[in-house]
């Protein structure tokens, strides 16, 4: 099955990947900025995310095949890949698999290491949502707003609701899937994995996802890697500061 995509512009193929539990449509305003740039942008949606299709089979081997498969697909070449978070796992993973495919490489906040399961919090949160009762917006933001505090990330979750049918709210993302499988998102890239071609690791100043003592992990499996930081940024550095954002990509793709 071919994964749903925002297809836009024309000229290189640029290829975004959301983080988990988000969607193409968190990169909206970017994707028409780097369409003028002169970029065919493909806003990619995971499988189990967004409008593609749920699995029971969930990790970044099986991501990162709906990849390539979409990439043959469009008869995409040479493309230019975007990945966040977990998006940017599977652009790591991509592009040390399938160098031949991959020309530049921009991870955003997230490095090769492996992380601990950390989303028990936002995970409790949608499932404590009964959507059996068939409440509201309103009814489904105040639930979630007893786990979650912050209006940001609230938003970022909620904006997966989605009328069902009329009268009946769902959440677009596959929740059973993710609740019985928490440490795969966590997994990191195997040791023997390397891109070698140029790729730009950024991270958010207010986030500790990549920290200084993983530089040397990155660039064992990224020997040409640039890494620099985002000002007044934590992990959704794409969203809290996109003017530096866009400015570090487009200058990176572009040069």
């Amino acid at each position: 099955m071919l994964l749903h995509s925002k297809i836009e512009g024309q000229g290189k193929p640029l290829l975004i990947i959301h983080g988990f539990l988000g969607m193409s449509d968190n990169w909206k305003t970017l994707s028409m900025q780097y369409v003028e740039q002169g970029f065919q942008v493909h806003a990619l949606d995971l499988r189990n995310h967004g409008k593609s299709f749920h699995s029971e089979e969930w990790g970044y081997d099986y991501m990162v095949q709906d990849v390539v498969e979409y990439c043959q697909f469009y008869q995409l070449k040479n493309i230019d890949v975007i990945g966040h978070s977990m998006g940017g796992k599977v652009s790591m993973l991509l592009a040390a698999n399938h160098p031949e495919l991959v020309d530049k490489l921009v991870v955003a906040d997230i490095g090769p290491k492996y992380y601990a399961p950390h989303h028990q919090t936002i995970l409790a949160s949608l499932n404590a949502v009964d959507f059996s009762k068939k409440p509201s917006r309103s009814e489904a933001e105040e639930i979630v707003s007893g786990y979650i505090h912050d209006f940001g990330t609230r938003q970022f979750l909620l904006k997966n609701l989605y009328w069902v049918e009329p009268g009946q709210l769902g959440f677009r993302f596959n929740l059973k899937v993710f609740t019985e499988n928490t440490s795969v998102i966590g997994d990191a890239l195997p040791f023997e994995n390397h891109f070698d071609k140029k790729t730009l690791f950024l991270r958010g100043d207010k986030s500790d996802y990549i920290l200084d003592s993983d530089f040397e992990t990155i660039y064992h499996h990224f020997p040409n890697a640039e890494i620099e930081t985002v000002a007044n940024a934590g992990h959704w550095l794409h969203a809290e500061n996109p003017k530096d954002f866009f400015k570090k990509t487009v200058y990176f793709l572009k040069n």
